[in-house]
């Protein structure tokens, strides 16, 4: 499902469930694999990316339809749980997009320090208006956290997808780079900041991002009544 390398001072966490889309299993074991990381202290970056043509393709929709109301409500609390936890995780981190991001793929993006993008394959969206679904506002909160207001808007008004040049563009992404360069400058882009790996990080960011991570927290009934 993962599988987590250290290239030097850099872990490189690879997503391979398929189209990794959130579930229990999937979050669970992306958790173990921060852990592991987490626990190596000093000097330590993390490059997460997918394999082919998926980054993450979202939540796992089909398993929530399935799990009842309180099992997709505990399952949608432990997805926001993961992304407040990137977005606030105690080293630099790095999302190599390689392809597909969506909905929940796309906060995966979002929450970490520095975003490059694979040109040729792969849009970043947030489909939720085409669906005809309400967005959870942690999701919202976290967004308008980390883009531009007026990308924030694009992205969730019109359900664009944005391909590399366009994500770099909107400054979805900070780089829009061809496959063979995209791990490599993820990866030295991490190598840079590993130094920097320390408690202080994980509270200076949740200083940073203090409204989001409560609207992450929040649970709203009215999802699945």
């Amino acid at each position: 499902m993962i599988d987590l390398r250290r290239d030097g001072a850099v872990f490189v966490l690879t997503l391979d469930a398929g189209e990794n889309r959130f579930n229990p299993a999937f979050v669970s074991a992306v958790n173990a694999a921060l852990d592991e990381v987490e626990a190596a202290g000093s000097p330590a970056a993390l490059v997460t990316t997918g394999v082919g043509k998926f980054y993450s393709n979202g939540l796992d929709l089909e398993w929530m339809g399935s799990a009842g109301a309180s099992g997709a409500r505990d399952g949608l609390a432990r997805s926001l749980a993961l992304l407040a936890r990137v977005l606030t995780f105690p080293c630099y981190t790095v999302a190599a997009v390689n392809g597909h991001a969506f909905g929940a793929g796309a906060q995966l993006a979002a929450a970490h320090d520095l975003r490059v993008m694979r040109t040729g394959r792969g849009y970043f969206c947030m489909p939720e208006i085409d669906m005809g679904v309400q967005l959870h506002p942690g999701m919202v909160a976290l967004l308008q956290a980390r883009l531009p207001l007026q990308t924030v808007h694009e992205v969730i008004v019109t359900g664009k997808r944005y391909g590399a040049e366009d994500a770099l563009a909107a400054r979805i992404v900070e780089r829009a780079l061809a496959e063979e360069q995209l791990l490599p400058a993820a990866i030295a882009a991490a190598a840079e900041m590993a130094s920097k790996a320390n408690a202080a990080m994980g509270r200076l960011k949740r200083g940073l991002y203090g409204p989001a991570l409560a609207a992450l927290a929040e649970m709203p009934p009215e999802l699945f009544s």
